[in-house]
C-alpha cells in the first residue's frame, strides 16, 4: 500500500510536485512552510491503507517550482492551488488535513470552496492575527523578516523558532544526521534550500491571514483542530485554542508537540482516521 505515484500538476504560475499512496476515498495532506510533502510522508503511509492519500510540495517550494519570478505568496495563492488540484483529481469532495502553515491552506479551502472538502482536520494552524495581542506578534515576525535582511536565513529562523516553541521552551533537539535516514536527510536538504523563499515571499503575507469563521461556522464542512498535548505557548498552539473556540468546538488533543505529526505518525493516523471516520 505503500507505493508512492509522483506527479505533477501546472497551476499559474507554477507546477506542483504531488505524491499519490494507497486506496480509498481522497484525503488530500498540505504541509507547513518550509517543510514539504516528506514531513507528512509517515503519516501518509499509516493512512494509506484506509485513504487514497495525496501529498504535495506547496508553490514555490523544493520540488514545486514556479514558472514566474517569485513574489509574495499569501493563502489565498495556496488554497486555489489547493482547489485546482482537488479538480483535477475527481468530482468528489476531499477529506482535507492540513498541518502548520498548510493548515491555513485548508481552512481558506473549506470556508471559499466547501464544495471540495468533506471534513477538515487542522493541526496547529498558526493564526497570529486571531490572539489578543496581535500586534505585539505582527512585530515579532517583521523582526524575524528583517532579521533574515540584515543578517541571513539561519538567524532568522532561530527566532522563527522560537515563535513555535513559545517562552522559555528549550529549543527543539536537533537529529543526529548519522542516524538519519536518507529520504530524511534529503528532505533536510531540500528545506535548507526553502528558508530563502519562505522567509522573503511567504512569512509576512501567511501570517496575517485571518480565516473566515463565520463561513466556517456556518458550512457544511465538519472542522476538527487539533493541539499537541506537549506544545507550549507558541504561536500555533494558542492559535489552535482561540480558533476552536471561535468555531464552537472543542480542541483535539495529539500526542507530541507541533511536530506531533511527524514524531508519531502511527498515533496521529489513528487519530485522524476516527475523527475522519
Amino acid at each position: 500500500m505503500n507505493d508512492v505515484q509522483i506527479r505533477t500538476f501546472q497551476v499559474p504560475g507554477a507546477r506542483l510536485h504531488y505524491e499519490v499512496r494507497g486506496t480509498g476515498p481522497l484525503l488530500l495532506m498540505i504541509p507547513g512552510a518550509p517543510a514539504d510533502a516528506g514531513a507528512l510522508a509517515g503519516l501518509a503511509a499509516c493512512l494509506s491503507d484506509r485513504y487514497t492519500v495525496v501529498t504535495y510540495d506547496q508553490r514555490g517550494l523544493s520540488r514545486s517550482v514556479l514558472t514566474e519570478p517569485p513574489a509574495d505568496q499569501d493563502v489565498a495563492v495556496f488554497s486555489d492551488d489547493a482547489h485546482r488540484l482537488l479538480a483535477a483529481l475527481g468530482d468528489e469532495p476531499a477529506y482535507v488535513l492540513g498541518n502548520s502553515g498548510g493548515a491555513l491552506t485548508a481552512l481558506d479551502l473549506a470556508a471559499r470552496h466547501p464544495e471540495r472538502v468533506r471534513a477538515l482536520v487542522v493541526h496547529e494552524p498558526p493564526l497570529p492575527e486571531l490572539l489578543p495581542d496581535r500586534e505585539r506578534w505582527r512585530a515579532v515576525f517583521q523582526d524575524v523578516y528583517d532579521t533574515y535582511r540584515d543578517q541571513g536565513a539561519g538567524m532568522a529562523m532561530g527566532r522563527f523558532i522560537a515563535t513555535v516553541e513559545g517562552d522559555g521552551a528549550a529549543p527543539p533537539a536537533m537529529p543526529d544526521p548519522s542516524q538519519m535516514p536518507p529520504e530524511a536527510l534529503e528532505m533536510m536538504g531540500r528545506i535548507q534550500g526553502n528558508l530563502d523563499h519562505f522567509l522573503a515571499h511567504v512569512l509576512l503575507p501567511v501570517l496575517r491571514f485571518e480565516p473566515d469563521i463565520a463561513a466556517l461556522r456556518s458550512g457544511p464542512v465538519p472542522v476538527t483542530v487539533g493541539v499537541g498535548a506537549a506544545s507550549g505557548d507558541g504561536v500555533p498552539a494558542l492559535s489552535a485554542r482561540v480558533l476552536a473556540e471561535r468555531l464552537g468546538v472543542e480542541p483535539l488533543v495529539f500526542p507530541g508537540d507541533h511536530q506531533g505529526l511527524a514524531t508519531d505518525a502511527a498515533t496521529g493516523a489513528e487519530i485522524i482516521h476516527k475523527t475522519l471516520a
